[in-house]
């Protein structure tokens, strides 16, 4: 099912919660996961910017304006948005989950856009992975980084189409495409001696399927000293805050916002030393 960013925006609590010293508040257990359909959730399609104070105990809460920009279209599969000052048309198919936008790749454009004091992307290098549509990896070149961006075979011609045609003629560096499965020939494709970088991005790569094992792998994989995990992700099952337990075992993970009316966290991760 497509989802627009109409859909999708949401308040932002822009929080910083050491998970270590939060006494898992934010993970409860897995009988305590309320299974939700994504089609039930309907959002407010107005939003504007708050930047009100908020009590001591709480953080400034933001809600975002709306991304989505409605447009006559020939195609029944593009959707147009609004990051950074672009607009973005975007080829979405339902042949495929990984060329849809979700709901994290949402939450996490808004988020680079109004947030960039603490997510500083110019001149670094980012690697997206299961970069599905390209949309995040798009708005991270608009906003200065050198991107790869990153997906099974069957996705990468989606993929290139909508990165091409949004970063024509622009003054950008524009994202290279590159096949990645997980787990598999990372030695060999991604080389640690010369594949070296500053953000490891990913959103809605983790649900209910079966290669959660490969996905932990490939980050641990691609993380080194000095690397910054970014993950935004719509919690829908048990599985979700499995992993999330699962990858603090090798991160120090810290969340970084919520957007609660569509169950999307966004988190940073740094490799924990020895």
């Amino acid at each position: 099912m497509k989802r627009r960013a109409s859909k999708s925006q949401n308040e932002t609590n822009h929080t910083h919660v050491d998970i270590k010293n939060s006494e898992w508040k934010l993970f409860p257990k897995a009988t305590e996961v309320i299974m939700e359909e994504e089609e039930g959730l309907e959002e407010d399609s107005e939003f504007c910017i708050d930047r009100s104070p908020t009590s001591d105990s709480g953080p400034r809460v933001f809600k975002m304006m709306e991304k989505w920009v409605p447009k006559a279209s020939h195609y029944f599969d593009k959707e147009h948005y609004f990051y950074a000052g672009h607009q973005i048309t975007i080829q979405e198919s339902i042949e495929n989950f990984g060329a849809i936008v979700w709901p994290g790749a949402l939450a996490l454009c808004q988020y680079l856009e109004s947030d960039q004091q603490e997510l500083n992307l110019k001149g670094k290098k980012v690697i997206e992975i299961g970069a599905g549509t390209g949309l995040v990896s798009i708005v991270a070149s608009i906003l200065g980084a050198f991107v790869t961006a990153t997906d099974l075979p069957e996705v990468l011609q989606n993929l290139e189409f909508n990165i091409a045609k949004n970063t024509r003629g622009m003054n950008i560096h524009k994202p290279e495409v590159r096949k990645l499965a997980w787990g598999e020939k990372l030695d060999q494709d991604f080389p640690k001696s010369t594949h070296q970088y500053d953000f490891i991005v990913a959103t809605d790569v983790v649900y209910h399927h079966t290669a959660l094992d490969l996905l932990l792998a490939t980050i641990d994989y691609l993380c080194q000293p000095g690397t910054t995990l970014i993950w935004a992700n719509k919690f829908r099952f048990s599985t979700d805050y499995d992993f999330l337990n699962r990858l603090s075992n090798i991160f120090h993970i810290t969340q970084l916002a919520e957007f609660p009316e569509s169950n999307v966290k966004l988190f940073k991760g740094t490799v924990r030393e020895n």
